[in-house]
C-alpha cells in the first residue's frame, strides 16, 4: 500500500477524527504535526501547496481536510491497483 502521510496541529478537531478513521480502519499512516515541527511545516507548504490541517497524502494525492469521500475513493484505487 501506498504510504500514508497526515498533517496535523493541535487542537484540531477534523485532524483527530482523521487520525481516528485510519485507527479504526487498521490503516498504518505517518503522523507529522506541523506546530512541532517546521520542517513538517515547510513540506505542508511548499511540496503539497496545502495550508490546512489535516491535509492527507495517499501516495501522489494530496487531500485537504477530512474529505471521507476523497480518501475512501483514494484508498480504493489503491486496493485496484493491487
Amino acid at each position: 500500500m501506498e504510504p500514508i502521510v497526515i498533517y496535523t496541529q493541535p487542537d484540531c478537531p477534523p485532524c483527530e477524527i482523521t487520525k481516528k478513521y485510519f485507527q479504526e480502519k487498521g490503516i498504518a499512516y505517518t503522523e507529522k504535526d506541523v506546530k512541532q515541527s517546521q520542517i513538517a511545516k515547510n513540506e505542508l507548504i511548499k511540496k503539497y501547496k496545502s495550508y490546512s490541517t489535516p491535509t492527507v497524502i495517499i501516495g501522489e494525492k494530496v487531500i485537504t481536510g477530512f474529505n471521507i469521500t476523497a480518501i475512501e475513493n483514494e484508498l480504493s484505487n489503491i486496493h485496484n491497483e493491487e
